[in-house]
């Protein structure tokens, strides 16, 4: 049943795909300039079937988000001819992977790809004068609040459902080195070159006490 559904669905995907190719052969369509966001959007479609009719399909999200997302910036730019499609192609991105982490739970990895090409959207959306420090702040920020976000996802564990505690390690290095940017834009911190030093150096001191920790934790287990 599952491979007749896959072929059913690739089938489809492909006779709308020729479709589209034979009327633009014959002069049918009007411009060509919307084929491409035509074809992105049937095969992004093809895939988002996929991932509907069946859980075992979680992946389909993934290739229908970015296909969907091509054909969202062909149309965008098409139309109004403006420098989103970047921040548009992120969005779409991010929506695959939450989509994939909702259906699946068990796939919370996706959460950091998704809080990944979020922050890329916001990056990419800042305007052109605010190049350099608020940048950085923004790319460190918003990674740090994606590894902050991760460790309260539940998983599964031996003991039941839990919630990871090494996001909060990146979370913590990513948050000061964003916030030391952030300091810099903001023109608040006078000895700015000091600033990046300073945070690479809390963050080793962070893992050397994440480690020491972890480790004194196994020797109280080992030793009961």
């Amino acid at each position: 049943m599952k491979s007749a559904r896959t072929s059913i669905a690739a089938g489809l995907a492909l006779m709308a795909l020729g479709g589209l190719l034979l009327l633009d052969l014959l002069g049918i369509l009007e411009t060509v300039a919307f084929l491409p966001a035509l074809l992105f959007a049937g095969v992004g479609s093809a895939f988002l079937v996929l991932f509907v009719r069946s859980r075992d399909y979680w992946w389909a999200a993934i290739p229908g988000s970015v296909f969907l997302g091509l054909a969202a910036v062909v149309t965008a730019t098409q139309l109004s001819g403006g420098d989103s499609g970047g921040t548009v192609l992120f969005v779409f991105m991010a929506a695959g992977f939450a989509a994939v982490y909702l259906r699946e739970r068990a796939n919370w990895w996706a959460v950091i790809p998704c809080g990944v090409m979020l922050t890329l959207a916001v990056v990419v959306a800042l305007p052109a004068q605010w190049q350099g420090a608020p940048v950085a702040a923004a790319l460190f920020l918003g990674l740090a609040g994606t590894f902050g976000l991760l460790s309260l996802v539940p998983v599964r564990s031996p003991e039941g459902q839990a919630r990871m505690r090494w996001p909060l390690i990146p979370a913590a290095a990513l948050a000061v080195l964003g916030a030391a940017f952030a300091l810099q834009a903001a023109a608040l911190l006078t000895a700015a070159e000091f600033a990046v030093p300073a945070a690479l150096i809390l963050a080793g001191i962070a893992l050397l006490v994440y480690a020491y920790r972890a480790r004194h934790r196994g020797h109280k287990v080992h030793g009961a």
